[in-house]
C-alpha cells in the first residue's frame, strides 16, 4: 500500500489484541491470581460507536480472561476469541463470518503474536509503544500508546474518512 489514508477507505471490520493495544501494557495481579486492566473509556467509546454504526469488530487475544471477554460484549462486541494461540487463525474466522477480504480489515497489534497476523490484514497498525519488528509491519502508527486513545484514533480516522463520525447516534453512549 503506498498511503495509509487510502488502505482506510477500503476498511469495513476492525480487529484488536487486547494486552498493550485496548489495555495499558501493564497488567496487575490480583490477590485472587486474576490479572487486572486497565482500559481507555475513549477506546470503549469508538469501539461501541463502530459497532452501532455497522463495522463488525474481532478481539483477538491470548489472554483467558473473561473480565476482558465482559467488557467487550458490553460494548456490543461479538466476535471475541480468547486464548488465541493462532491469531491468523481467527482472523481467517472472523473474515469468513463477515465474507470480508484481508484488504477490509484493520488490525492493531503491539507484540510478536501479532506479526503474522498484521502482515496478512490490508491495514496493519499499531501504538506508539509497539515492539521495533510490529512498528515496522505496521502501515501506521498511532501517536498514542496502547491503552491511551490508540484504538480510538484509528476508529476515529476510519468512520472520519466514511462520513461516519458525527451523525445518528454519536451523542449517546
Amino acid at each position: 500500500m503506498t498511503n495509509f489514508k487510502e488502505g482506510l477507505k477500503a476498511v469495513k471490520a476492525f480487529a484488536f489484541d487486547v494486552d498493550g493495544v485496548l489495555s495499558m501494557p501493564e497488567v496487575y495481579l490480583h490477590p485472587s491470581g486474576d490479572l487486572m486492566r486497565s482500559m481507555n473509556t475513549k477506546d470503549g467509546y469508538a469501539l461501541q460507536y463502530a459497532v452501532k454504526r455497522g463495522y463488525p469488530i474481532a478481539i483477538i487475544t491470548g489472554g483467558t480472561s473473561e473480565s476482558v471477554a465482559q467488557r467487550f460484549r458490553g460494548l456490543g462486541i461479538t466476535d471475541i476469541y480468547l486464548a488465541s494461540s493462532c491469531k491468523t487463525d481467527d482472523l481467517t474466522d472472523f473474515l469468513f463470518k463477515y465474507d470480508l477480504k484481508q484488504e477490509e480489515v484493520l488490525y492493531m497489534g503491539d507484540d510478536l503474536p501479532d506479526y503474522e497476523v498484521m502482515k496478512r490484514a490490508g491495514v496493519p497498525c499499531c501504538p506508539s509503544d509497539a515492539v521495533d519488528e510490529i512498528k515496522s509491519a505496521a502501515h501506521y502508527i498511532s501517536p498514542f500508546a496502547g491503552g491511551k486513545g490508540c484504538a480510538r484514533d484509528v476508529i476515529e480516522q476510519v468512520l472520519r474518512l466514511h462520513g461516519r463520525w458525527l451523525d445518528g447516534e454519536a451523542f449517546v453512549w
